[in-house]
């Protein structure tokens, strides 16, 4: 088993849906990665920063997990980074309401000593610059970096994204953003292009209609399992992350065959994610409820066919 090191917002958000609306809420992509990873019962920490005004009981959930906190940096006359953002009905496309970075603005990763020789490191969605100085901090080369990133950092950021790409292997992004980022329609051409760039694998996911992995010759497709009721799709891409990199972690295997795994779960774990709004369905799922959907899984992809 592999420590994992995430790297990543720690957060408020406030949501509304067709289905109803929060106030502040438990959110940030590092803590749906950690919870996400957790499921795996790894040895996890997170590097984040966050206000004074953050509730120790959140901590303390994520302490209970085996997320260690030491990582997240506590500004006591700080806030915490707030987001509030609106889905249309389609619950594809939203509108983002408030932004208010707060500690964010300054925040400096120091990884804690305990993680500098993690072997896997998930990086998310953070300034460029960010990401590197959670890289150059490593002690020793980790067996696996996997970044996330958006198209807002493509748009403000695209030197410094180009460089950290150069120093991973595996990039997560959306099929909108890695057209933007390869200047291709074509997916297939798309991940080549962005192999080009650094990473050995490449995973672009769809939404509701699943994720591929591209590695050097190979792809592999993984459906989203078709839900009835789709709730709040926040946090779901970094739960597909955490899944991703949690049982990485776990098996101890970066092969391109224990990734198609890796996706399977990563998928399996998102597609509660979005069944509560923001973390809450993370924080109440069992193992059992996990095994049983995987086996859903298994259905969906699983036939025999007779090739003449």
């Amino acid at each position: 088993m592999s420590k994992l090191l995430i790297v990543g917002t720690v957060a408020f958000d406030a949501i509304e849906t067709p289905f109803g609306k929060t106030t502040k809420i438990l959110g940030g992509a590092a803590t749906y990665i950690g919870l996400s990873a957790a499921t795996f019962g790894i040895k996890s920490g997170i590097v984040s920063i966050i206000g004074g005004d953050f509730p120790q009981e959140y901590l303390t959930l994520l302490n209970d997990r085996n997320i260690d906190t030491l990582g997240i940096e506590i500004v006591k006359n700080g806030k915490t980074f707030f987001w509030s953002g609106k889905y249309h009905n389609d619950m594809n496309s939203r509108d983002t309401l408030i932004t208010d970075l707060n500690v964010l603005e300054h925040f400096n990763p120091i990884v804690p000593e305990t993680f500098k020789d993690s072997k896997i490191v998930m990086l998310g969605n953070l300034h460029p610059s960010v990401q590197m100085r959670v890289i150059n901090q490593m002690t020793e080369r980790p067996k696996l970096i996997v970044l996330d990133t958006m198209d807002f950092w493509m748009n403000i950021a695209l030197t410094e994204l180009k460089e950290v790409i150069k120093k991973i292997d595996v990039i997560t992004i959306n099929d909108e953003e890695a057209r933007q980022l390869s200047g291709e329609y074509s997916l297939v051409n798309a991940a080549k292009k962005i192999h080009k760039m650094g990473p050995k694998y490449v995973v672009i996911k769809k939404g509701e209609h699943g994720a591929l992995l591209f590695g050097e010759d190979n792809m592999f497709y993984a459906p989203a399992l078709p839900l009835a009721e789709v709730f709040d799709p926040t946090g779901a891409g970094d739960t597909f992350a955490g899944g991703f990199t949690g049982y990485l972690a776990k098996t101890n295997n970066i092969s391109f065959e224990n990734m198609k795994n890796a996706v399977i779960y990563g998928s399996n774990l998102a597609s509660f994610c979005v069944e509560k709004f923001g973390t809450e369905r993370m924080i109440d799922l069992t193992q059992i409820e996990i095994k049983n959907r995987l086996q859903q899984f298994k259905q969906l992809t699983q036939f025999d066919i007779e090739l003449h």
